[in-house]
């Protein structure tokens, strides 16, 4: 690893791993996959070749596409062909070389593929790098919901790269604050005056502590969540025209608005919740156009959704899943909501 990289330690038991961050740390792939003992790599990359490392074993290169369409158990199954063909073994690897599409659905592809297959995460947007390669969560999306078909499945490495976020547009940077706008109020502290680099740092440390603590999403895991139920559904109404960091970044202030109307947190702390997303340029109105009935119809389509409505909400003690959250409540919060002229 260069000098300024850093490494954050996901602490898993036989299923630990290192999360590298810094400039350049993507040109460890080769001494990593030769750690592996790995013979062949599938690698399954979403950037151009000159930006897609080599990971120093015989190859096979699949390109992918970055993007909530691209989430489908077709690709997954497309992937998984080409392994076949190739004569990728569980003693190989894969690799996934994208954003958060990619590493999702490189990483089912090898978490089904021969019942399990190594796989080395190197996530290229902002979003990717904070949230959606650490943690071990792979899924696809259905017509009928997002993420809904999925498996847990470490990766073996993952090599934060900052060097790529250099190749973003503006939006995608502004896609991944969402993410890290959701840390605030999950336990990682203010982050606001920190360079990007350690916000980094910090959103993965705080994500590290968590799935330490609940691997399997049972309990402190549904933190990750917060800004997630309105967020999900916000994706799924716009038909993903709302970008996923964006959506939570939406989905936040509506939990803040939300908490605050069951009395769970202070009107200061409801007003934070706007004041952070802000802070990082991030869109805080409900599109226009969008019917509370059919968001609540789509929140109720949540994968923590198992008896009822149910977010993941601030309270005197910190964020918490709160279940069975009444319909009228939700409903007078999306009323309440700043919307789009």
């Amino acid at each position: 690893m260069t000098g300024t990289a850093r490494t954050i330690r996901v602490p898993l038991g036989e299923r630990s791993y290192d999360v590298h961050i810094g400039p350049g740390v993507r040109n460890a792939l080769p001494s990593i996959v030769e750690g592996l003992g790995a013979r062949r790599a599938a690698v399954i990359s979403a950037r151009p070749p000159d930006w897609t490392p080599d990971p120093g074993v015989p190859s096979l290169l699949l390109p992918a596409t970055d993007g909530e369409e691209a989430k489908t158990l077709a690709a997954v199954q497309d992937y998984c062909r080409h392994f076949a063909a190739f004569g990728l073994t569980r003693a190989d690897v894969v690799i996934a070389v994208g954003g958060g599409t990619t590493t999702d659905t490189a990483g089912l592809a090898a978490a089904l593929y021969h019942r399990g297959v190594p796989v080395i995460h190197l996530p290229t947007s902002l979003l990717a790098q904070v949230d959606a390669s650490v943690g071990g969560k792979t899924a696809v999306n259905l017509p009928e919901g997002k993420n809904l078909v999925g498996a847990y499945w470490q990766p073996t490495a993952v090599l934060c790269d900052t060097d790529y976020l250099t190749t973003l547009p503006a939006r995608e940077m502004t896609n991944g604050f969402g993410e890290i706008a959701r840390c605030h109020f999950i336990g990682a502290g203010d982050l606001r005056p920190l360079p990007l680099t350690e916000q980094i740092v910090a959103s993965v440390r705080r994500k590290a502590e968590i799935v330490a603590a609940d691997e399997r999403d049972t309990g402190l895991r549904h933190l990750l969540n917060y800004g997630h139920t309105l967020g999900h559904a916000l994706e799924r109404a716009t038909d993903f025209s709302l970008r996923h960091g964006e959506a939570v970044a939406i989905g936040t202030v509506f939990a803040g608005r939300l908490a605050g109307a069951l009395r769970r947190i202070p009107q200061a702390r409801v007003a934070e919740h706007l004041d952070v997303v802000r802070h990082y340029g991030l869109p805080a109105r409900l599109p226009s156009g969008l019917a509370p009935a059919d968001l609540i119809a789509l929140m109720r389509l949540d994968k923590k959704a198992t008896t009822g409505l149910s977010f993941v909400l601030d309270g005197p003690e910190g964020a918490e899943l709160v279940a069975d959250v009444p319909e009228t409540a939700v409903a007078a919060a999306l009323a309440g909501m700043p919307k789009e002229a």
